[in-house]
């Protein structure tokens, strides 16, 4: 008897690592971790609702000639609007509909017409060199994604009163300046608010979000279809807002960053607000927080010494490297083929729910069937051969079958987002918490920089198909093959210091 509680002793004596911590106390989900779990998924919606206005609301509106032209020849629909009397034709439907419309811009030239979003992406490429720190910093995650959502909502709002395209241009590339932290710091935030068991079906609530933004969007551009452009701002930008400030109020930081920054009386209560604790971990968690591997403050206060701890290591700059140039040629054909809506002979209104439809049944095979079974590395490299083999083929399948063609741009799409969602896990699994923040940040910097040249490709190939359809698809295969280059993540924990993370990868390599 004796030797037992001298047995028991010994083990509540034993030092707890921050792993051994998260995984006694969020090991099992509970409805205090799933409500935190939907607060931190909600605001990736109003992200993807501001990344795809822009294709309703900078959209080029159908004309028609009018009756006063019937008997003349001069107008029809293969006329250049721009040779015509403006008195021959008229806009179909609200002459406010779109801001081509608004601001008789159907002249314009191109960089003018798509000045508002080219500003959008640039902001966000600034905003992420700026921001993508500051979630490791002493700002955190949390704050940082509410702050995010509050900057891009606002200017969001102010885009609505607009009265010219530089004044709508300008707000468009503020709320791409705060836009582009969002999603990261809520998925980040999700995968390190639960057990590894848990946490595929947690992070993929945030891509659930990201689908319903999409279809939301959809929904409220097709109600509002025949009122101003400015009105679907309105309806995006007052929702953003509210639950930016709620969110801010009700959501808890994630305790690994504030194990990170010595904050250990806070890590312990937010593990104990939202935890599943039994009895000996609860009772004794206050006093026994000595862990095995010390995770030393070492970011301070300074934004960007996430930046200057991670390209001191050579393995993580690799890692960094590779991420980034994959996450480019994923984001040519992600957002090549949602971005040209068109493509598949529908309207714009279908052809939008059909991609949110194929975005959502992505995020459900990949969350809870994929992520829990299958490898990372190899996933994405055969989803990226795929997409990629399938984009190409359908190049010259489109001259004989379009039928066959058609399947092969949804079979390139659905791998394209496959590995959209398999590498935001992948990313996050990759890098340890005092710099994951800021490596997933700049990784999803180089899916938006292919954002920039996509406009570009999906407009020439609606003249040229061949030679879209063959960038997207050498781009993603060759980009898709420098996974190879690294380590396989599943079923690990996820480490916290630099020091823990070189640890595992060794004893990963000589088990290996």
């Amino acid at each position: 008897m004796e030797e037992h509680d001298d047995e028991r002793d010994s083990r509540m004596a034993a030092p707890l690592s921050v792993e051994e911590v998260i995984e006694g106390s969020l090991g099992k989900m509970n409805c205090a971790q799933m409500m935190q779990a939907i607060f931190a998924s909600i605001l990736p919606l109003f992200d993807n609702q501001q990344t795809f206005i822009s294709v309703f609301t900078d959209a080029q509106p159908v004309w028609h000639c009018t009756k006063d032209d019937q008997t003349s020849n001069s107008c029809s629909r293969k006329t250049n609007i721009c040779s015509l009397s403006r008195s021959v034709w008229a806009w179909n439907g609200n002459k406010h509909s779109t801001i081509i419309s608004d601001w008789d811009l159907q002249c314009a030239n191109s960089f003018v017409k798509g000045l508002p979003a080219t500003s959008y992406f640039v902001g966000c490429l600034l905003g992420g060199f700026l921001l993508a720190s500051l979630g490791d910093s002493s700002f955190g995650r949390k704050n940082l994604l509410c702050l995010s959502c509050l900057i891009m909502s606002l200017a969001s709002l102010a885009s609505a009163f607009s009265p010219n395209i530089w004044v709508y241009s300008v707000f468009r590339f503020v709320a791409g300046v705060g836009r582009v932290s969002i999603t990261i710091s809520s998925f980040v935030l999700l995968s390190e608010r639960v057990g590894k068991r848990w946490r595929g079906q947690i992070v993929m609530l945030g891509f659930l979000s990201l689908t319903l933004g999409l279809l939301s969007l959809t929904t409220l551009a097709y109600l509002t279809r025949n009122s101003s452009w400015r009105i679907l701002y309105l309806c995006t930008s007052i929702p953003g807002v509210i639950c930016s400030i709620l969110t801010h109020f009700f959501l808890c930081e994630s305790p690994r960053w504030l194990f990170m920054r010595g904050r250990t009386t806070d890590a312990v209560n937010v593990l104990k607000s939202i935890g599943s604790l039994d009895d000996h971990l609860s009772s004794s968690l206050s006093n026994m927080l000595v862990f095995k591997q010390g995770i030393p403050n070492t970011n301070g206060n300074n934004p960007f010494s996430s930046v200057k701890i991670l390209v001191k290591k050579r393995w993580a700059i690799q890692r960094l490297i590779v991420a980034m140039v994959l996450s480019f040629g994923v984001g040519m054909m992600y957002f090549g083929m949602l971005l040209g809506v068109g493509g598949l002979g529908l309207n714009i209104y279908l052809s939008s729910i059909f991609n949110a439809l194929l975005l959502l049944s992505s995020s459900l095979l990949t969350f809870l069937f994929w992520i829990p079974r299958c490898n990372r590395r190899s996933s994405v490299l055969g989803f990226c051969t795929i997409s990629g083999v399938a984009s190409i083929i359908s190049i010259v399948a489109g001259h004989h079958h379009k039928i066959v063609h058609v399947g092969l741009e949804l079979m390139a799409l659905f791998c394209a987002c496959m590995v959209f969602n398999i590498l935001f896990m992948y990313v996050v699994e990759l890098f340890p918490t005092c710099i994951r923040n800021t490596a997933a940040s700049l990784s999803r910097q180089a899916l938006l920089f292919a954002s920039i040249f996509v406009p570009v490709l999906v407009v020439i190939g609606r003249r040229i198909q061949l030679f879209s359809h063959l960038i997207f698809g050498v781009t993603i295969l060759s980009c898709g093959l420098l996974v190879i280059f690294l380590p396989e993540t599943r079923g690990r924990v996820l480490c916290d210091s630099m020091e823990e993370q070189e640890a595992q990868d060794k004893n990963r390599s000589f088990h290996a």
